[in-house]
């Protein structure tokens, strides 16, 4: 067997291996989290919604003049109206990856976690489950960050890994134009580049998490590890 072959066959294995990364109860979890995250957001942009026009009605009844039966059906109108439109509005504006740069250290994982899931409808779904299992070690990542100076060492090697390369592997997959992603360049589809980059970023998190749990900043700081990864994108 060629390494050409050998590579092949590992990138294989690995979606695999990506299908029954999580348990289903973990990722339908994470999925169950994600829409009451949403629907609770969602309820609250309405009640702040519905609150300020209540008050600003009082307001008006009080200083200028009584509402009368149209001012109540006019404030009824604009309840009715700002309920459908903040119910149907997307929970949250869309993060682009350029702007994880600029989010706090302790609060990107779960940042890059959300944008990661934005990206799931242009994913191949045998990669999913490296998605779910990413997702969750950012979760446990994300409080461990909390006392770690956003200056050292370790914390731009965190940072250069979630907040870099990780969008930058995906980006780079979805420039690939969907009928060329299963096919061969190098011994590998993007298919097959995708699943091995994740499957790296997924051991590398899992890495720095220990290190972290056991307070050996100075190991995570010297890594010097960069992904040995290749995709296509734009032609390239």
């Amino acid at each position: 067997m060629t390494d050409v072959d050998r590579l092949s066959a590992r990138a294989s294995e690995l979606i695999e291996r990506s299908r029954a990364q999580l348990p289903a109860t973990a990722a339908e979890q994470r999925m169950r989290r994600r829409r009451e995250s949403e629907v609770v957001r969602r309820v609250g942009r309405i009640a702040m919604a519905d609150g300020a026009i209540l008050v600003g009605a009082i307001i008006f009844a009080l200083a200028v003049a009584p509402l009368g039966a149209m001012g109540a059906f006019l404030v009824a109108l604009l309840l009715i109206a700002a309920t459908l439109l903040f119910a149907v509005l997307p929970a949250g504006s869309a993060l682009q990856a350029e702007q994880l740069g600029q989010v706090p250290l302790k609060a990107l994982p779960k940042t890059t976690e959300a944008w990661l899931d934005t990206q799931r409808k242009a994913l191949p779904a045998p990669v999913l489950g490296l998605v779910d299992s990413i997702g969750v070690k950012l979760e446990i990542l994300s409080p461990q960050l909390a006392q770690l100076d956003e200056q050292s060492p370790a914390a731009m090697e965190v940072r250069k890994l979630i907040g870099e390369q990780l969008p930058d592997l995906v980006k780079g997959y979805a420039r690939v134009p969907e009928p060329l992603r299963r096919i061969e360049r190098g011994g590998l589809t993007p298919d097959q580049q995708l699943a091995q980059g994740l499957q790296v970023i997924d051991d590398e998190i899992a890495e720095m998490s220990t290190q972290l749990a056991q307070g050996d900043l100075d190991l995570l700081a010297t890594r010097g590890r960069y992904l040995q990864i290749k995709y296509q994108g734009d032609g390239e």
